[in-house]
């Protein structure tokens, strides 16, 4: 008869999250995932499997409970209001908490060995697909007359996660929320509006 789990799955995913968000995937240590999340190595592989299913789960749960302001941003009446609730939701986020600032999918596998390319490249899928519904949403932007008939929407989605990428690693360089929303306002200044001549 196997033993019951004597920890909270979910404070140790969460313990996990903030070690691989302050430290990245492979920064993050075997030692420092234990000690944060109080489970021993043993117990940890038994519940979550090795290193890499635990930061796929981590990786989930950011996007679930840290990123929910992106698909609530596409329900924004304007492309405007969706690029702005983005932005200035990022700045929040990424200047929240002293100990990782900056953002767990950019920072997590920026540049690694060989054997983090599989995560490397989850990270770069998951980008993609913020990409992609943006992308979305800014063609049915121009459909509804939101965005000149002759925006690349494609350009656009890819602008706006160029910005917020680059915000992330400028929280991480100590970039203050003020100035990270004073970016935000930058980039939007200039987003094209339908009814322009």
């Amino acid at each position: 008869m196997g033993r019951n789990r004597e920890f909270d799955m979910d404070q140790a995913l969460e313990a996990a999250l903030c070690v691989f968000w302050s430290k990245g995937y492979e920064g993050a240590s075997y030692t420092d995932l234990t000690q944060a999340t109080g489970v021993e190595r043993p117990a940890l592989y038994s519940a979550f499997g090795n290193k890499e299913a635990l930061f796929r789960l981590v990786l989930a749960r950011y996007y679930e409970h840290y990123l929910d302001y992106f698909p609530e941003a596409l329900e924004q009446p304007t492309s405007r209001e969706v690029v702005a609730k983005i932005l200035y939701a990022a700045a929040e986020l990424h200047t929240r908490y002293k100990d990782r600032k900056g953002c767990l999918g950019i920072h997590g596998a920026l540049a690694g060995s060989d054997e983090v390319e599989p995560i490397r490249r989850a990270l770069i899928d998951a980008r993609a697909d913020g990409e992609a519904s943006l992308h979305a949403r800014f063609e049915r932007a121009k459909q509804e007359g939101d965005l000149p008939e002759n925006a690349n929407a494609a350009v656009l989605a890819a602008y706006v996660m160029t910005v917020l990428h680059g915000m992330a690693v400028q929280a991480r360089a100590d970039f203050s929320r003020e100035m990270l929303e004073a970016i935000a306002e930058q980039a939007l200044s200039t987003w094209p509006s339908g009814k322009s001549i």
